[in-house]
Order: structure tokens, then sequence, then C-alpha cells
């Protein structure tokens, strides 16, 4: 299915772009998402049209996801949970759970959708986390797990 970008998406196009994708990815992602319009004459004409207003919502966009990435790259943060003997967490921390740290500590709204931690962390230690801010920006933070004393 043809469509086209509305706005630079990573490791599929930029904006204006008109790309072949499947119907699903654009259906249910890309069009759902307001990324994409499927590409008929009256949609690249008009896309064509409205292409500077996008290319320039896309750079504020970056800017911001500079920002974002100078204020809070390589940091790290702390976390407490409840673990077991063994250092193993009752329940893994969660992107939800990183994005209200990052909102706390540092004044950062961050989607969880954008979090990506290296791996699954379920016990006590560091963990790399990596966020993309922007289809050009991303940036590293670490998350340090410590256990929660039990107050009985």
């Amino acid at each position: 299915m043809k469509v086209i970008l509305l706005e630079n998406v990573r490791k599929i196009g930029s904006i204006g772009e008109i790309i072949d994708v499947k119907r699903g990815f654009a259906r249910n992602f890309l069009i759902a998402n307001k990324k994409a319009l499927f590409a008929s004459k009256d949609n690249i004409k008009a896309v064509e049209k409205i292409k500077q207003d996008l290319n320039k919502k896309d750079n504020d966009k970056k800017k911001e996801a500079k920002l974002i990435h100078e204020k809070i790259k390589n940091k790290q943060y702390e976390i407490k949970k409840l673990s077991t003997e063994n250092k193993e967490l009752y329940g893994s921390v969660k992107p939800t759970e990183i994005s209200k740290i990052l909102e706390e500590v540092d004044q950062v709204k961050i989607n969880p959708s954008l979090i990506q931690p290296s791996k699954e962390i379920k016990s006590i230690g560091s963990f790399e986390v990596e966020i993309n801010l922007h289809p050009e920006v991303q940036t590293q933070i670490v998350i340090n797990t410590i256990a929660q004393e039990d107050t009985k």
C-alpha cells in the first residue's frame, strides 16, 4: 500500500516521501497515529502544499528532543523496589515507571513507548535504557534498582 509520510519515521522515511508498506502497518500504525496519509492524487497535492509546515514542526520537535537529550543524557536514576533474598524483584521495572521517575526528578515528560530498556529489569543492579526522543535524537540513561526495606 502506498502512503505519504507526514513526519520523519525512523528507519522508514522522511516527510513527504511516498513509500510502499504493508497494508496492516499503514492502516494500524502510520495512518492511525497520523504519521502518514493514503497516497491518492489529492493527498499528494495537499502534502506538497503543507510540506514546509511539516518540516518546521519536525524541526521544532527535534530542537525539543535535543534539549531533553542534553538534560538527561548519561544520567543515573534510582528506583526502589521490593526484592527477594537472591536480589530478584517482585515484578519488573516498566517504561511507565521510568517515565514517572524522569518527570519527578528532571520535570521531563517522555512517552513510555519511547523508552526501551536494553533488557528486562527484573533484578537489583544497573541497567542501560535507550530513549528515542526523535527519529534523529536518541539518548541513554542508567536505571539503578535498589532494594526497598520492608517496614513491618
